[in-house]
């Protein structure tokens, strides 16, 4: 029987994230794209947009108001529109949207500085009206153009983007030319530009236009974090300062342990609420950054002569930036360590003084210990004199009690003769009670 199952039914239950993980592989395809191409790339940070939010925009598309969320539940979808197709992506903190549409006519190499946005298969107030606030857009022009003469592709590729200076890479060691000059235009968008010959396939354009959109928005994300180390200066100064200070004064011992402590603890709590506030960003800047690094790798960049590849470029830009990042974060978590052992030696400090406070209690406990011993044991000699005086007493009523009944007994004499042997009595009874308080407290 078990020869006839189907082979799904020869594995054990599946991982509650089996099919998840598994799928993630191929949860965000590159696009086929056919040349001449334009690609308009819309990145947008997504704090506080809904994916409800999200798909309430993309239902106002031709022909996808059946749209639901629960559509992009898998945060990837691809809308095939009139004409072009619409991918939209949504990542922790951002949500791509990707529209791909054949060239419009007259914007090809031939032209100078095109209007790229006459002619969009989608109303540009929809593009206006993505929720969410622009983190990066670019405007990806990819056309036919044979690569033999570079310098002359080059120059026509130049032209196009407006005769400034450009920054340009012949990517996979050669198969086709990437240039840009990364600079906004007052639309808000960067122009891009790919040249590639006529043989190249759907799928290879469309990993060039992913890697190359993919390297211009982790790059703007990785630079998010230098705002926020340059904000952070004045304030790790500061509290440097006054941690200096605490430490000088904690040395010297010329503030109480009280008032240290209270300057200790408005710093620590200063340092701290910058960790908690910003070391999520240093540390997805540093993410980014890995990003950047390993797309530049993918694109296997070739130098054309005159002109700095696009990693040079990019690397010699955003290295200082994460440089200053990495160095903010670490005096940051340095100096969350040196409050932490501030805190360590001032505490040392208050357990020695409360130690030699508790000794000085102690010595002076003793010392009324001693004290209460010494009366005690005056007390104890005057309590055997009073109860042996009263015993004899008893002894000489005893005595006349005696006489008066006739017996010759002489009263004070027979007090007298006693009077030894009380004294003795009543101290070895006493000493005896103090032994046997003495065993009792000892097996305690």
């Amino acid at each position: 029987m078990s020869a006839s199952l189907p082979p799904r039914f020869a594995l054990p239950p599946d991982d509650d994230l089996r099919e998840v993980l598994h799928n993630e592989v191929h949860a965000r395809p590159s696009a086929r794209i056919r040349l001449p191409a334009l690609v308009v790339f819309i990145a947008v940070m997504n704090d506080g947009v809904s994916r409800a939010d999200e798909c309430a925009h993309l239902q106002q598309l031709p022909g996808q108001s059946a749209l639901r969320p629960d559509d992009l539940k898998d945060n990837f979808v691809r809308l095939r529109l009139e004409g072009c197709t619409l991918k939209w992506e949504r990542h922790s903190e951002f949500t791509r949207y990707v529209l791909v549409q054949p060239l419009p006519e007259g914007m090809g190499l031939g032209a100078a500085e095109p209007d790229l946005l006459r002619g969009l298969k989608v109303p540009a107030e929809w593009l206006a009206g993505i929720p969410g606030r622009t983190v990066a857009g670019v405007l990806l022009a990819m056309v036919h153009h044979d690569l033999q003469d570079t310098t002359e592709a080059l120059a026509q590729a130049q032209r196009w983007m407006g005769g400034r200076n450009v920054v340009a890479s012949l990517l996979g060691h050669g198969h086709s030319l990437a240039v840009t000059n990364f600079r906004l235009k007052p639309d808000g968008f960067e122009r891009m530009l790919v040249l590639a010959p006529e043989h190249t396939s759907e799928t290879r354009a469309g990993r060039i236009s992913q890697r190359l959109l993919e390297l211009e928005t982790y790059r703007l994300m990785a630079l998010r974090g230098l705002p926020v180390a340059k904000q952070l200066g004045a304030l790790l100064a500061e509290s440097e300062r006054d941690l200096a200070e605490v430490t000088a004064q904690l040395e010297a011992k010329l503030v109480s342990e009280g008032d240290l402590l209270d300057r200790l603890v408005h710093v620590a709590a200063r340092v701290e609420k910058a960790t908690a506030q910003h070391m999520y960003r240093f540390s997805a800047t540093q993410a980014y950054d890995a990003i950047v690094r390993q797309r530049i790798i993918e694109l296997r960049e070739k130098a054309v002569p005159g002109t700095q590849t696009l990693g040079e470029f990019m690397q010699r830009r955003l290295s200082p930036a994460i440089a200053t990042v990495a160095a903010t974060s670490q005096r940051l978590s340095s100096l969350s360590q040196r409050i932490e052992r501030a805190s360590a030696l001032l505490r040392t400090r208050v357990d020695i003084t409360t130690e030699t406070q508790n000794q000085q209690l102690l010595a002076k406990l003793t010392q009324g210990q001693d004290l209460q011993l010494t009366l005690q044991s005056t007390v104890e000699g005057l309590s055997i004199a009073g109860i042996s005086y009263y015993m004899i007493s008893l002894l000489l009523y005893g005595a006349k009690a005696l006489k008066a009944m006739g017996l010759p007994v002489h009263p004070e004499l027979a007090a007298g003769a006693v009077t030894p042997l009380v004294l003795l009595g009543v101290w070895m009874f006493t000493r005896r009670i103090h032994k046997h308080l003495a065993q009792h407290q000892s097996a305690a």
